[in-house]
């Protein structure tokens, strides 16, 4: 892991986890030897960043200079802890974690006693994980994808059991209840379809750029979807 992107992970631990966190916890999220921490430590003070404690003892950030000071209301702020409490029952740790690491340099820039409220939120969200299988390809890559509007080769299993290859422009991820959803442009039957992300065996990016495409598909989609509920809701009426 290159220097500054240890360094950033380290700012984020001592946000996220409840102080004093001792040098063995912050060496093992941070992935080095416990020497390498205490550099590192030294590294960050040297920085500006206030962190007080020792060795045996723990550490506390108690002022961060890589953030911008912030106010939020009380109210506020239960809100987005429990919007990343919820973020558990979609089943990507991934996801969860950096919703975790957002909301710590969240907590580490707000002043007075803002702090303490968040540490006191009384407002709680235990639902759990999903119980659907888990995806079994790597979600990072098809969020690249997505962000980077690439297309991807995939092997796909439908509701009947029939798998076929596909070449996709993936357009974005749904997280709902029982199942996480890709939308998607299938270049086999130029069409959109919408892909049980659990039933993705395997994903192969490419090179292909869509990108002068996505806004014109994403707006044609939309637009079918409004026509044929209007059309529903036509249908429906005495």
């Amino acid at each position: 892991m290159a220097r500054t992107d240890r360094l950033m992970r380290l700012m984020d631990v001592l946000r996220r986890l409840p102080p004093p966190v001792t040098a063995g916890r912050l060496a093992a999220e941070t992935g080095v030897s416990q020497r390498q921490l205490y550099r590192d430590i030294a590294t960050l003070r040297a920085g500006g960043a206030l962190i007080d404690g020792e060795a045996g003892v723990g550490y506390v950030l108690t002022e961060d200079p890589a953030l911008p000071p912030q106010s939020f209301s009380r109210l506020e702020i239960e809100a987005l802890l429990l919007a990343v409490q919820s973020l558990d029952r979609i089943g990507d740790a991934e996801m969860t974690m950096a919703a975790r690491e957002a909301m710590a340099r969240i907590i580490a820039t707000l002043p007075g006693d803002q702090p303490r409220q968040a540490l006191h939120a009384v407002m709680r969200s235990f639902s759990v994980g999903p119980d659907r299988d888990p995806p079994i390809i790597d979600l990072a890559v098809l969020r690249r994808a997505c962000w980077d509007e690439t297309a991807v080769r995939i092997l796909y299993t439908d509701l009947k059991d029939n798998m076929s290859e596909r070449v996709i422009w993936p357009l974005g991820l749904s997280y709902g209840d029982d199942n996480l959803m890709l939308l998607a442009h299938c270049r086999l039957r130029m069409d959109y379809r919408v892909f049980h992300v659990n039933r993705i065996s395997a994903l192969d990016p490419m090179q292909e750029n869509f990108r002068p495409q996505r806004v014109p598909l994403m707006r044609a989609y939309v637009q079918g979807r409004a026509e044929m509920a209007s059309r529903r809701c036509a249908s429906s009426e005495p």
